[in-house]
């Protein structure tokens, strides 16, 4: 069922124009996509949506456009040179490589499954006296699958900590995970994969200069900390924003644009007072949590995962995880960075990146908190819940995307009810009308039930038909995509009515 609706998400968004294969015409290029027409308006709906709520909405925190390229020395201060690796596995039968964590999360999730199919049968037995938290914190079979998890996630966290690879295979195989294409554990040794991309600056070969296409947008935010601070007369607490292309050589690049070698990520760097970080990670915590369900998705499609083994550079870490028609992955992470990047990029370039503290008398090099989202899981999240197929009460289907209208590519359709007797001249003086304020769709093809269907199917949530009445009084019809309610509005109100239904601004409103 989860696989067919995946199948329907991918084949929707090509029939749409959300997303293309890059390439197509030559047979496509492995784990990279193009944005079409409505991706690409759905895409920066998306990315104006976040910007406003992290810039436009904190009078703390401004954003930034740092370059791809940086010098090679920026990442080996970062530690991405000698660090930044995942550990890969290939099975001999198949002939497929796999990240070995996420085979053993892979392994965890099922476990967990087993938790909640527990749950449900309880739920069901007991009914509305049913308590899910003394069912877990008794029942011995959860016990045991919650006992099984912690051991196999300690033993893991150890073995990576301590590098000891050996230790990762064999867990493997001791869980007895399987290859999920032969079924077998003919498995090669565990081998570390560094994921930057290379590349070379200089007009000869023999004289160029190694350059790195940037994995995260993290460090440019930070090579430009002084900077900002400096000119923005910024007092702790801050952030910087940015949003940004990124690159990773992905060992599995899969899952259509889940993971990409070339992806889009917003990120926020907060700058704290040393001993507050702490504190500031569960502010934000709660703080992006509430971002995503402001979109209205059900609120059991998210949840927290506490990050036990951490990255070099952090001293807490949780991921925001999405309920994915694969399954729950990784939406957003929140990291308290510490102080790792600011003093190892003053170590590496020779120049003070301290923060006076007035309130204090003192200087210090600020602590880091840190959310980071990828743009491409986030639009993959919101068109996979939206995408709906309803049946109406007369027995017929729709195919409907119910996206956030806020978000939704064309805010508005325009149609004529026929090609002629003026109603085209009269629909066009509609869209003249809203265009200035929202992107508006004007389609005079096909009957008009399958246009409102097309509409529907793209994600539009209203639209407006122009017919004869429309040139006798100056009054449209407006239909809601999601309800299919049609109400009869004269023109000179649809401006307001259209801002009310579709605006960010009273999204934002919402927010705050």
């Amino acid at each position: 069922m989860a696989e067919d609706l995946f199948k329907n998400v991918i084949s929707h968004a090509k029939e749409y124009g959300f997303i293309f294969q890059s390439s197509e015409i030559y047979d496509g290029l492995s784990a990279v996509y193009d944005y079409g027409q409505n991706g690409a308006l759905l895409k920066n709906n998306i990315k104006a949506y976040w910007w406003g709520s992290m810039v436009q909405m904190h009078e703390n925190i401004v954003g930034i456009d740092s370059a791809i390229f940086m010098h090679p020395t920026t990442w080996k201060a970062s530690g991405h040179v000698d660090a930044f690796n995942d550990p890969l596995i290939d099975n001999k039968d198949s002939k497929k490589r796999y990240r070995a964590d996420v085979l053993i999360e892979d392994h965890v999730e099922k476990i967990r499954l087993k938790i909640e199919k527990e749950i449900k049968k309880a739920a069901k037995r007991f009914g509305e006296s049913f308590d899910r938290d003394q069912f877990l914190a008794t029942n011995a079979r959860v016990l045991g699958y919650q006992e099984k998890i912690k051991a196999i996630m300690d033993r893991f966290v150890e073995a990576m900590n301590a590098e000891n690879l050996a230790d990762v295979k064999q867990l493997i195989e001791d869980e007895e995970i399987k290859c999920p294409v032969s079924g077998s554990m003919n498995w090669t040794d565990v081998r570390q994969f560094n994921l930057m991309f290379g590349t070379q600056m200089g007009s000869v070969a023999e004289g160029a200069s190694t350059l790195y296409l940037r994995p995260e947008t993290a460090q440019g935010i930070f090579l430009n900390y002084l900077n900002v601070q400096k000119t923005g007369r910024m007092k702790v607490p801050f952030g910087i924003a940015q949003m940004g292309k990124a690159f990773r050589n992905e060992i599995v690049a899969r899952q259509f644009i889940f993971r990409m070698r070339e992806f889009e990520q917003m990120e926020m760097q907060f700058f704290v007072r040393p001993g507050t970080e702490m504190e500031w990670y569960e502010k934000w915590k709660e703080k992006r949590l509430a971002w995503h369900k402001s979109l209205g998705f059900d609120q059991s499609n998210y949840r927290f995962h506490d990050h036990e083994k951490l990255a070099h550079y952090a001293n807490a870490a949780a991921d925001i995880e999405f309920n994915f028609p694969f399954g729950f992955k990784e939406l957003e992470g929140i990291h308290s960075r510490t102080d790792f990047d600011l003093k190892q990029h003053e170590e590496f370039s020779g120049k003070k990146l301290q923060y006076f503290d007035p309130e204090l008398g003192e200087n210090y090099v600020p602590y880091v908190v840190e959310t980071s989202i990828g743009l491409d899981r986030m639009f993959l999240a919101i068109l996979s819940k939206s995408l709906v197929n309803e049946t109406l009460e007369d027995g017929s289907q729709r195919t409907v995307l119910k996206l956030p209208a806020f978000l939704a590519p064309n805010k508005v359709a325009i149609l004529p009810l026929l090609k002629k007797d003026g109603l085209p001249e009269k629909a066009r003086e509609v869209l003249d009308l809203l265009k200035f304020e929202h992107m508006v769709q004007y389609d005079e093809k096909d009957a008009i039930g399958k246009r409102y269907r097309r509409q529907d199917a793209a994600g539009t949530p209203l639209c407006v038909t122009v017919d004869h009445k429309s040139l006798e009084d100056n009054t449209v019809t407006a239909r809601f995509r999601d309800s299919m309610e049609q109400i009869r509005i004269p023109i000179s109100e649809l401006k307001a009515l259209t801002n009310e239904k579709v605006s960010i601004n009273t999204q934002f409103e919402k927010l705050s």
